[in-house]
């Protein structure tokens, strides 16, 4: 004879197997979490999109997917970020790879590195008003322009105005804060500034600056070798966890294609995370780096991340003409490419 069980006997069978479940797939989550590798990334300046691969890689479990897990922190230029990285304070940092140059030249600092290259140009520019008779890098002679402390584009200036036939003499620098360097310009108080194309010149569009009356002279365009952000490591990590770095590249590699591959997307991701961004600022922002500093002839034709070597070193040459080095370091001493992930992987598509 067959005996009918009532369903409410089985009720705390089934209650006591959903809670198991439940408590081994938290304990699976907490020994994935374990599993994963610590990176603190030191960003040189607050969130804006040319960090887009980094968000992307964050939103689309890219870096949890590679077995690390990715917090960021803001640092005070590239110069702090660096510093950051040499204490052993960040793992991982966005920071100047010219400032790494410069860094680098001290021998008794530690052996920091770049490890990937996010610019493959400098953002370095002169941004100048037509309205004041600049087009172009020459009409600067008898010109003012603006400089703010700390600046790292007007470091090359010397390099630049000598490889263009200016005379710097001919040039009045106005020292001025980096807070005002926009409505200055935007005021007709100075002809021109000195920072990145893709910060000032876009500042000044959103400021109701016509963008026909930006002329935007671009270091790279007048003969500038520089490579501009890079990610740097510690050198202690880079030892200690040489899987966690490559993972991490790996997957900034995944943010990076995945920004090419939708700008609009990609800004307003970064948007959603910034206190008070404009989802179209942050899109023509982003649109000018993959344009001016990301998809270059040297990108396209040898993959993203990397440096070529003769270039590197004609770029500290150019440091060189407004920067003593007591030891002039190599292009080895700066970029190492032996946690870059395969190239077919960073090749744009």
């Amino acid at each position: 004879m067959r005996v009918q069980r009532s369903p409410l006997l089985w009720r705390p069978v089934l209650l006591a197997a959903v809670v198991l479940a439940g408590l081994g797939a938290c304990a699976a989550l907490a020994e994935e979490t374990k599993r994963q590798v610590a990176i603190q990334l030191a960003l040189e300046r607050p969130l804006e999109a040319s960090m887009a691969p980094v968000v992307l890689a964050t939103s689309h479990g890219l870096f949890g997917g590679e077995g690390v897990a990715v917090t960021t922190t803001i640092a005070k230029g590239s110069a702090d970020a660096i510093a950051r990285v040499a204490s052993g304070e960040s793992e991982l940092a966005v920071a100047d790879i010219n400032e790494l140059i410069r860094y680098r030249d001290n021998t008794a600092n530690p052996p920091v590195k770049a490890v990937f290259v996010l610019f493959n140009r400098a953002p370095y520019a002169i941004i100048a008003r037509k309205s004041r008779g600049i087009h172009a890098l020459a009409d600067l002679e008898g010109k003012t322009l603006g400089v703010t402390e700390g600046d790292l584009s007007i470091r090359l200036w010397a390099a630049l105005a000598r490889q263009n036939d200016i005379k710097t003499s001919a040039v009045k620098l106005s020292r001025i804060g980096a807070a005002v360097r926009e409505p200055i310009l935007s005021a007709g108080q100075v002809d021109a500034v000195s920072g990145f194309s893709y910060l000032s010149a876009v500042n000044l569009r959103d400021r109701g600056v016509p963008a026909a009356d930006l002329a935007v002279l671009r270091f790279a365009d007048y003969g500038c070798e520089a490579y501009g952000q890079a990610i740097i490591v510690s050198p202690a990590f880079a030892a200690a966890q040489p899987a966690a770095v490559k993972g991490f590249l790996r997957a900034l590699v995944g943010g990076l294609h995945l920004a090419i591959k939708d700008p609009p997307v990609a800004a307003a991701e970064v948007v959603s995370r910034m206190d008070d961004g404009s989802r179209e600022l942050e899109l023509s922002r982003l649109e000018t780096v993959l344009a001016d500093n990301v998809l270059t002839p040297e990108v396209r034709r040898n993959g993203i991340g990397g440096i070529d070597p003769a270039r590197l070193e004609r770029a500290i040459d150019q440091i060189a003409e407004d920067y003593q080095f007591h030891t002039r370091p190599k292009a080895t001493d700066i970029f190492d490419d032996s946690f870059l992930p395969p190239v077919d992987s960073r090749l744009i598509d």
